[in-house]
Order: structure tokens, then sequence, then C-alpha cells
């Protein structure tokens, strides 16, 4: 049997208990699944598939960061697979991409400036209602699910991860310029979706 470092003998150094794992972090890593990729299945297997690749890398554990912390870096690399997959041979130059929405749906061709009728609104802050909040979080999940496969993949690496740009480029073959491109397209068409669907 492999030594699971129940007990540490370093100041500092973490332990690791996997038979805990399922109690302690199977809702957390799920809830950070979710809300990444949007699919309750494909969530709940990654989770499990985050316990069985640590389990088969627990020699590797080195104790210098806690468990949670251990296992979400491992589930992190594996939504990093995923968003690589979906993006996968979908953008090969700038020309090639797929727009939901175009600028002249948005800007005035003269100057750039918002049609009237596509000018950002106001969300009404003023009070506080918590089953409003909670539609609110359910229109913006339809919304980013919504976004092309390579426009979800760079969107939540960047806003919901906070992955550098430069990683994310690597990570899903894309250029620096394509990257830009695709955030700001994204952000219109999500803004679009919200104002279509919420306000």
């Amino acid at each position: 049997m492999r030594n699971t470092r129940m007990e540490s003998k370093v100041p500092g150094e973490h332990t690791i208990n996997p038979q805990m794992w399922v109690l302690n972090y199977a809702d957390y890593l799920f809830h950070f699944a979710i809300t990444r990729i949007n699919d309750e299945d494909a969530a709940k297997d990654l989770v499990q598939d985050t316990f069985l690749s640590a389990l088969e890398k627990i020699d590797l554990f080195e104790g210098r960061s806690s468990e949670k912390t251990w296992l979400t870096a491992i589930l992190k690399n594996k939504l990093a697979d995923i968003y690589r997959k979906r993006s996968s041979g979908l953008l090969k130059n700038e020309d090639s991409l797929h727009f939901v929405y175009k600028d002249d749906d948005f800007f005035e061709t003269s100057n750039g400036h918002w049609k009237e009728e596509h000018q950002p609104k106001a969300f009404d802050t003023g009070s506080y209602d918590p089953s409003t909040n909670k539609e609110l979080s359910i229109i913006i999940q339809a919304c980013i699910s919504k976004l092309p496969p390579l426009w979800l993949s760079v969107f939540t690496m960047k806003h919901i991860d906070e992955e550098s740009t430069e990683l994310i480029c690597n990570a899903l073959k894309i250029t620096p310029s394509n990257f830009w491109v695709i955030i700001y397209r994204s952000k219109v068409n999500l803004r679009a979706c919200l104002q279509k669907n919420w306000m």
C-alpha cells in the first residue's frame, strides 16, 4: 500500500487523507466545475476523474499545499483539457471567427458610438432581493453557455479561472490579437443576451 502521508513530520507540511476526500471536497469541486462548464453530468465525471487522478498521483503530493488546493489544481488541469477539446480546430485565424453579433449591429459605422437602441442600460441595484439575484445568476449562466465553444473556453479561463492571457493563448493555440477579439465579442454578446433576457 502506498504511503498516504497521514502524519506530517515537517512543520507547515500538509497531510493527506484520501478516505475523506468525497466527504470533505466533493461538493466544493462539483461547484467549482459546474460554474465553469455548465454541465451537471460532466461536472460529476470531472470530480470523479479528479479523485482518481489524485489517487494515482498520491506519491507526488509533497504537502506544500492543502489537500483542497492540490485537488483543485488537478481539477483545473482537467478543465483546461476540456477547454482545449471544445476549442480544438475552431480558430485558425482572425478572419475565420464566426460572430453571433457583428459590430454594426451595435455601433454606428460612421463614428463607432453605440446605436441608441443598444446603448448599455443601468442595472437596478437599489434593493437586494436574493430571489432576483438567483434568477440573474441563472440567466448569466444561460447566456455564457450560448457562446461558441472557443469563446466559452476563452471567456471562462479569463474571467472565471482568472488565468493569464499568455497561458490561455498557449493552451488554446490562439494569438493574442485573436484572444482580445474573442474577449471583446464575448462581452458584447453577453451584454446583448442579458439585456434581452433580464431587462
